[in-house]
């Protein structure tokens, strides 16, 4: 018995120090929620835990899987910055053929799995890991600040796979809620890449802020914003947030505008930050919205 608690302390640690690390597991988790958001903005209430489990663990290991072998692939890039270079792969601790077989068996396991639910589901899942791994990060990312509407067509994928396995289809609803996930990423992307400016230049990675200048990536920022808002308030009218709902989402949403006028009108890395960490909070307070209307 002592020999076999040992052995799963073990593995417990190498997972949560080695792996655990390598799934970004607050970006992971934020789109996993909008995928479960996706599902239940069909009124789909938590009755078929079959279902929910299914959904909830191949988009878990398409997501996990995706982020695994983006890192593998960028291992270079994060040992130039010093916001990542202690990461796994770059610090060593993990090695580039374990970061790829752990990347590649997550993939494969996500994507078969929610092949297994539907077709039209894993189809679009399947979409959402060529588009982040093989346009976003293979081929876009080292050649052209553009690269970010690509990964916000991935970052679209798992509400649209949620919500087209719980109606059987892909429907406007569903295409919007993707359209204002791709509107938002600028805002949390583009004030990102601001933040660590020097580091993306050091990396050699072309941003907005390097190309086109802070005050034109300052308006990208406000002008993504205000579509981003009025893409989830559209789709929130469709799905039929109830009023009380929709005041919330209205409050959440005047909130990123103010903050996305102010990093434009008064520019300062308070503010730029301040606006970064809400458009994570706004995104997921608007898919618990979402979530809540089903019930």
């Amino acid at each position: 018995m002592k020999i076999n608690n040992k052995i799963m302390r073990t593995a417990y640690f190498t997972l949560k120090n080695k792996y655990w690390p390598l799934i970004k597991s607050l970006q992971t988790g934020l789109l996993l929620a909008t995928g479960l958001a996706g599902f239940m903005s069909a009124r789909c209430p938590v009755l078929d835990w079959q279902k929910l489990f299914g959904i909830t663990g191949s988009l878990f290991l398409a997501i996990s899987g995706s982020t695994v072998i983006n890192m593998w692939y960028d291992r270079d890039i994060d040992a130039r910055m010093e916001r990542t270079c202690r990461r796994p792969l770059p610090s060593g601790t993990v090695s580039p053929w374990e970061a790829l077989i752990f990347g590649l068996i997550l993939s494969i396991f996500g994507v078969g799995w929610a092949f297994s639910l539907s077709s039209l589901y894993g189809t679009i899942v399947l979409a959402g890991i060529f588009f982040d791994v093989l346009i976003y990060t293979m081929w876009l990312k080292r050649r052209t600040a553009w690269s970010i509407v690509w990964g916000g067509i991935a970052g679209g994928m798992p509400v649209l796979a949620g919500r087209a396995i719980a109606i059987g289809q892909i429907d406007w609803i569903g295409i919007t809620l993707c359209l204002g996930i791709l509107f938002w990423i600028p805002t949390h992307i583009l004030t990102f890449s601001m933040r660590n400016f020097d580091d993306y230049q050091q990396a050699g990675i072309p941003t907005f802020p390097s190309k086109y200048g802070f005050r034109a990536t300052q308006l990208t920022i406000t002008l993504s914003s205000l579509i981003a808002a009025c893409m989830m308030g559209l789709a929130a009218y469709g799905i039929g947030l109830t009023w009380g709902y929709m005041r919330l989402m209205g409050v959440l949403t005047a909130g990123l505008l103010f903050l996305a006028v102010i990093s434009m009108l008064r520019p300062s890395d308070r503010i730029n930050f301040s606006l970064f960490k809400y458009a994570s909070l706004y995104m997921f307070c608007a898919m618990l919205l979402f979530v809540a209307e089903a019930f």
